[in-house]
């Protein structure tokens, strides 16, 4: 196989290869569990320690900050050690991080959570900077846009694997409301509150064991190696200032910002917008329409990848960003059935947003560059922790529905993302 420089990935033989591709894609798996597991956990503490939706939010600030603090030290690993150290230090810390959900719930320390989602996350920022980029280089240019769709088809199978983790072994389908809770001797309710917090004790041991295992599998698997080009001797901030002129790579920075934000927050608050504009709506019933969402996400990114074989991937990127901006406004104007069902359907249009834009931004770079650039995009997840904390003060002030409307927003920065790469004269991958 050729990467899009021309130097030549050498695999020692065909088991080799099949093996090596199993556990990068598994990868894409694995931090879809972890990702979509918040969109529980922020319900979860809600209950367990008496948050607003603002405070709820930022168990995504927590996660996103690690994303975004950790991404560029992935890249140093990654340009000095290789993808394979990148990897195994991503799962080391992921494990580390999911460990540490034992004495946060033990101790029922809210903060102590938010420290163990950062560990998480610092880990994910590891695996993502490395996996995407070496994804797009394991075949040929042209094909890169698709073969990382393909590779993040995976993605959404882990996401409906944390869901039903979520509903089935975290919530607790006890819900009091506050005169209840407050009608309680104080014993009673510290120790609902104590039984909340440790819900997620187990799921998550098990969680880092399954990670610390496959750690070992990648550090002893036999991997491609890629010719690299020569190291740039450029300061990272001289080499970063050049890459950030790239106006091309700089939106596609700023437009993987709000779509993952948009992504996260409409995740995130699904759950509360069904029970918001649904009174009376079972915690458990509403987990089902963000199983139902995951779903969608999934077979959106199958059928999107397809739809590339016959569509420009940007071409379908801005067809998809325009269905969601009216989606979004559906759920802004149409709280209730209809607002649930638009948001629901968001997820199919989301599919092909994150892999595209990532692998259209690093479209054109050199291996330096996309490594370095590659950092960048993920710095850029962040915007689940900007966004998602901007809907829960939205939330907070004017109520569930109008929040949707920072995604709506979002989705029309992803337009006219899409817009300026289709045209004339532009060529992308």
């Amino acid at each position: 196989m050729q990467n899009i420089d021309g130097a030549r990935p050498v695999l020692s033989d065909n088991f080799s290869t099949y093996i090596a591709v199993v556990l990068i894609v598994s990868l894409f798996f694995l931090w879809g569990v972890a990702n979509n597991l918040n969109d529980i956990l922020i319900k979860q503490f809600k209950k367990a320690f008496e948050l607003s939706d603002f405070k709820a939010g930022l168990v995504q600030s927590a996660f996103y900050v690690g994303y975004f603090l950790f991404a560029i030290p992935a890249s140093i690993c990654m340009r000095r050690f290789g993808y394979k150290a990148a990897l195994v230090s991503g799962l080391s810390l992921y494990a580390g991080g999911a460990f540490l959900f034992y004495p946060a719930a033990a101790s029922h320390t809210y903060g102590l959570f938010l420290l163990a989602l950062f560990v998480i996350a610092s880990g994910l920022a590891f695996l993502e900077t490395s996996a995407n980029p070496l994804v797009t280089v394991l075949g040929p240019a042209h094909r890169a846009t698709l073969r990382l769709n393909l590779a993040q088809s995976f993605n959404p199978v882990g996401s409906i694997c944390a869901v039903l983790i979520g509903q089935h072994f975290i919530l607790s389908g006890v819900e009091h409301t506050q005169a209840e809770l407050e009608a309680m001797p104080a014993a009673m309710s510290h120790a609902y509150y104590l039984s909340e917090s440790a819900a997620v004790q187990m799921p998550y041991l098990v969680i880092g064991t399954v990670v610390a295992f496959w750690a070992v599998l990648i550090a002893f698997a036999r991997f491609p190696t890629v010719v690299h080009d020569a190291p740039d001797e450029r300061s990272l901030r001289a080499h970063a200032g050049s890459l950030m002129r790239n106006s091309h790579f700089a939106f596609a920075v700023v437009a993987q910002f709000f779509f993952v934000g948009a992504q996260i927050g409409i995740w995130s608050f699904l759950i509360r917008y069904a029970q918001g504009t649904l009174p009376g709506t079972p915690e458990r019933d509403a987990a089902n329409y963000l199983t139902a969402s995951l779903v969608i996400f999934m077979l959106g990114r199958f059928i999107g990848t397809g739809m590339m074989r016959f569509t420009h991937p940007i071409k379908l990127l801005a067809i998809f960003a325009f269905i969601n901006i009216s989606l979004g406004a559906i759920a802004v104007a149409c709280p209730g059935r209809i607002g649930i069902a638009a948001l629901v359907a968001t997820s199919f249009f989301m599919s092909i947003m994150f892999p595209t834009i990532f692998a259209v931004g690093l479209h054109g770079l050199d291996d330096d560059d996309r490594k370095l650039g590659s950092s960048f995009l993920v710095m850029a997840i962040v915007g689940g922790a900007v966004l998602t904390a901007a809907m829960g003060a939205v939330s907070d002030g004017l109520g569930i529905a109008s929040a949707m409307a920072v995604p709506m927003v979002s989705f029309a920065v992803v337009l006219a993302f899409a817009l300026h790469c289709g045209r004339p004269g532009e060529s992308h991958g």
